[in-house]
């Protein structure tokens, strides 16, 4: 992404996320230094490793939306996990590898869909050819599994020249009736891969089809399906033949390599050191050791082959609230040079989240209600008394930040909610402080002074 500077990735951040400068920050130099190291000679790019970066904050302050916006911020391969998915070396459940076979894929879908891009128009034509011919020529056989692997095909009847002449004419004419579109609810029988149902094996889904590879030839099933849905599946069968998956595949190894960004979430949740080599501890840190590798560098290999991690970009976050930072093993701490804090949001931030984003909850409800004719206004003194209302509710119970506005607003608009069906008339509420008072409660805006009592 040349020509993204790091104030513009802040800007960008900032169309959803409230505060936080400090992150945002630290990630926009960091994916800036990814462009920057792109430029530079072989030789010295070689000796240039990321900056790896820790956040450190409590929930629902903006981490993990953070890792949403870089995803659909950046042309790189990225992937969110969860350190609590993964169980050390001999355990039950997903192994810490795994992380970048997933980033892998994700790579994959990225370059494959730049790819189809390119040959869509290609494809469209060629999808709109056996559309004709499926129409003219419904398929009276489904070819053999048997049949395939053992080299034999139905044979053709023969047709006359007359009657193939014919045939290509019907087949112009319904090419015109589909660029009209007239035919968009025409049923048809289209012959699809059949395929088979996953199984899971440690907590990950395997198809036995992949197991094999091409050993086996694709199971095909006839589905009877209107030309709009066949025009789909026909479209992606015809990219697929167009695209060179192994320049696909080589391109987004590459890409993995060198670009790819890995979230790694609640970290602190394996926090712990080992006490006396039993208890869940002991477990906490072996995922650690086993995380270590792929941070540092090394070499993992996929089904599309080997993939080195020296250079990708891990980003961890955790809330930290019980276990510290120094609670992780001293070799992970050090792969993680760039530490963030990320604050608490005042009272202050919540009334910013309900008007800045461009996704902000007002926003949301204003568009969901206006489906059944309710027009919603928000006045600024409603806009001040749900923001304290938030504010308290994590003062006086658990701290979920932002999250804890939508279970404000649910009982906020639960009445309006339940009631508007879209058979009344459109009509505009105003919400002021005074509703909000009356519907949240007094409660719900009263400080628990239990809390300073010892």
């Amino acid at each position: 992404m040349p020509e993204l500077t790091p104030r513009e990735i802040t800007r960008e951040l900032d169309r959803f996320i409230v505060g936080q400068d400090d992150a945002k920050r630290s990630v926009a130099i960091a994916l800036r230094n990814r462009y920057r190291r792109a430029q530079l000679p072989p030789e010295l790019r070689e000796e240039i490793a990321p900056k790896n970066i820790l956040m450190i904050g409590p929930t629902g302050v903006g981490k993990t939306e953070i890792a949403r916006r870089l995803a659909k911020l950046v042309e790189a391969p990225l992937v969110k996990v969860e350190a609590t998915k993964f169980t050390e070396v001999g355990y039950v459940g997903r192994d810490v590898e795994s992380i970048v076979r997933d980033l892998v894929e994700a790579a994959i879908r990225m370059v494959k869909a730049e790819h189809a891009e390119r040959v869509k128009a290609r494809a469209q034509v060629l999808t709109e050819d056996r559309l004709a011919s499926l129409i003219v020529s419904p398929p009276k056989h489904k070819t053999n599994p048997i049949d395939m692997l053992l080299g034999n095909r139905p044979k053709e009847p023969d047709v006359p020249p007359e009657e193939q002449q014919r045939a290509q004419g019907r087949r112009e004419e319904i090419r015109e009736r589909l660029g009209r579109g007239e035919l968009e609810d025409y049923e048809i029988e289209v012959e699809v891969e059949d395929t088979p149902v996953p199984v899971e094996i440690n907590g990950a889904s395997v198809s036995i089809g992949d197991m094999m590879g091409n050993m086996l030839p694709k199971r095909t099933k006839l589905r009877r399906m209107k030309v709009s849905e066949a025009r789909k599946i026909l479209l992606a069968e015809e990219e697929g033949k167009l695209i060179d998956m192994d320049t696909v595949t080589e391109e987004a190894l590459r890409r993995a390599e060198q670009d790819g960004i890995v979230f790694i979430d609640e970290i602190d949740k394996i926090a712990g050191r080992s006490t006396g080599g039993h208890g869940p501890d002991v477990s906490r840190e072996g995922v650690q050791r086993d995380i270590l590798p792929i941070v540092e560098g090394s070499t993992v290999n996929t089904k599309y082959g080997p993939v080195k991690t020296d250079f990708m970009l891990f980003i961890a976050a955790g809330a930290f609230h019980v276990a510290k930072v120094t609670d992780l093993i001293p070799e992970l701490q050090g792969r993680f040079p760039v530490h963030v804090t990320l604050k608490s949001l005042t009272k202050e931030d919540f009334r910013l989240i309900l008007i800045q984003p461009e996704n902000a909850l007002t926003r949301q409800y204003k568009a969901l209600l206006s489906v059944d004719h309710v027009d919603i206004v928000f006045e600024d003194s409603a806009l001040d008394v749900l923001a304290e209302a938030a504010y308290l509710a994590n003062e006086n119970g658990e701290d979920i930040g932002a999250r804890r506005l939508v279970s404000v607003f649910e009982r906020l608009l639960d009445d309006i909610s339940f009631n508007a069906d879209g058979t009344m008339p459109s009509f505009t509420l105003t919400i002021n402080g005074e509703y909000v008072h009356k519907h949240l409660g007094a409660e719900a805006t009263r400080r628990d002074l239990r809390q300073y009592i010892l």
